[in-house]
């Protein structure tokens, strides 16, 4: 029986996330307490009670979800539950590799919260945008972003199929919005969020981040990765650092990741954090797979009683 720990990015936060889980377990306590230390704030006290405008700044939710994923992903590890492979989504990479102990966990908020001022800075507030588009093909989205008269745009996440997102210059998405609705689109999306990530208007973001990195320890991890950039394993600490600096700035190709990992023999996907989004993302990528996520009290224990049998 292989199991994929896959681990959740940006918008899957919300106010009360992660409180069963540190009220019922020590080692989910610790995981919280660490975080705390290393950035200087109460991080539980915002994950549980919010205010949500706070909890939604992008400094501050990067950390957040990758400190309630760790929480609940060593909760798991002390049930006997380990995966053969993690894997993550945007931020989520970062949680993946801390689980990987690749990147300790007080090192990893404090990149994260880094990464967040770091994209919020690269872009403007109001320069920029991300829309998901539904029902057009990977050829035909790649298409109409080259064709663009008014600026620039690409695919940004290719997220399961006939999901994509895009993201650039805001005249540019609202260009391509029109296109993609034009060329037939189900449906299009502009996203609320302020930083149009995984494109070329991160690369300002990339060096600072390199920059970080450079002074951060990473480990080979004992769990093998399979990275957003590539949608390859990774196995050494070198491989990692290239991908965490080259995830920004580059398309995010979770639908590989997910065949990648398929194709390996996991036959088990567990969603380690907030939410259910990439449950709903797998299941649209493969058949015959048994998905669960793992967030509160009821979810994790379904998930620890299907892994135990």
């Amino acid at each position: 029986m292989k199991i994929a720990f896959v681990f959740p990015g940006q918008g899957s936060q919300y106010v009360g996330m992660g409180r069963e889980i540190y009220e019922n377990y020590d080692v989910a306590r610790e995981v919280f307490q660490e975080a705390s230390r290393a950035l200087g704030y109460d991080l539980a006290g915002l994950c549980f009670n919010g205010p949500k405008d706070e909890l939604n700044k992008t400094f501050r939710t990067q950390p957040c979800i990758l400190t309630v994923s760790i929480a609940i992903c060593r909760v798991l590890l002390s049930r006997g539950i380990r995966p053969s492979v993690v894997a993550g989504h945007s931020l989520g990479e970062y949680s993946a590799i801390v689980a990987a102990e690749s990147l300790s966990l007080s090192d990893a908020v404090i990149l994260t919260e880094k990464r967040g001022l770091f994209m919020q800075e690269a872009v403007p507030e109001g320069k920029g945008l991300m829309a998901a588009v539904l029902g057009l093909d990977r050829e035909q989205v790649d298409r109409i972003c080259k064709s663009l008269q008014s600026g620039y745009a690409s695919p940004a996440n290719y997220n399961c199929p006939g999901q994509i997102v895009i993201a650039g210059e805001k005249d540019a998405v609202q260009e391509a919005i029109k296109l993609c609705d034009d060329a037939g689109a189900k449906k299009t999306i502009a996203l609320a969020v302020s930083v149009p990530s995984h494109c070329k208007l991160m690369e300002t973001a990339s060096e600072k981040l390199t920059e970080l990195l450079d002074i951060t320890l990473l480990k080979n991890p004992v769990i093998p990765i399979v990275n957003n950039a590539d949608a390859a394993f990774l196995h050494d600490s070198d491989s990692i650092k290239a991908s965490l600096i080259r995830q920004l700035s580059y398309p995010l190709l979770w639908e590989d990741s997910i065949k990648t990992i398929a194709d390996s023999g996991v036959t088990i996907y567990v969603e380690v954090g907030p939410g259910k989004v990439l449950s709903g993302l797998i299941k649209r990528i493969v058949s015959d797979v048994k998905i669960r996520n793992a967030e509160d009290m009821k979810s994790l224990e379904s998930a620890v009683s299907l892994l135990s049998n």
